[in-house]
């Protein structure tokens, strides 16, 4: 009887190891796959039907490799071995003005540079959790991330507290002039 408790319990922990946090990873895989499967063509009904196909083979291939092998590495390493790939690739985004930024992935950031050739860094510091924008050689920490799992948001000069919710949102919104203005007559 004690051989085969010794043997569960030796299975019980081996599989903790293997499998921890994997539920928790970034799924890297299986968003690639699908980022792949709805641009494939240009005809969102040409891509829905080839996914109907392709789905329950490659998407749950994608999943299981995901659970057991990448968001295992990255919940023990801390990195996403998918992430790496996207490292120096530079896609071009529409911003709120209407005007195409290239945005380039750096390994602890991204690189924006600007149509009139500016270019400003959102930097990554592993050391504080805090995230830094750089331009013209001068960096200003705009967020960091607090031991409660809040944000300290660097808004107008002050540095304040806000939950990761809607309403701490909503508060960093109204407090950076950001917020919706109604006009009444």
């Amino acid at each position: 009887m004690k051989r085969i408790n010794l043997k569960v319990a030796v299975c019980l922990l081996a599989g903790s190891f293997l499998f921890s946090s994997c539920f928790v990873g970034k799924y890297g895989l299986w968003n690639k796959y699908i980022s792949w499967q709805n641009n494939m063509t240009n005809n969102k009904y040409v891509n829905a039907i080839v996914g109907l196909i392709l789905v329950p083979i490659v998407g749950s291939i994608c999943t299981l490799v995901d659970i057991l092998v990448l968001n295992s590495i990255e919940f023990w390493s801390g990195t996403n071995p998918m992430a790496a790939n996207n490292i120096g690739k530079t896609q071009q985004v529409m911003g709120q003005d209407g005007r195409y930024y290239a945005v380039t992935t750096l390994k602890n950031g991204y690189e924006v540079k600007a149509p009139t050739g500016e270019i400003t860094y959102f930097i990554h510091n592993d050391e504080n959790d805090s995230w830094s924008m750089e331009q013209n050689g001068v960096q200003k920490e705009i967020f960091r991330f607090d031991e409660k799992g809040n944000i300290q948001a660097n808004i107008n000069g002050e540095t304040k507290a806000f939950t990761l919710n809607e309403t701490g949102v909503y508060q960093a919104r109204m407090i950076a002039g950001d917020g919706v203005f109604f006009a009444m007559n």
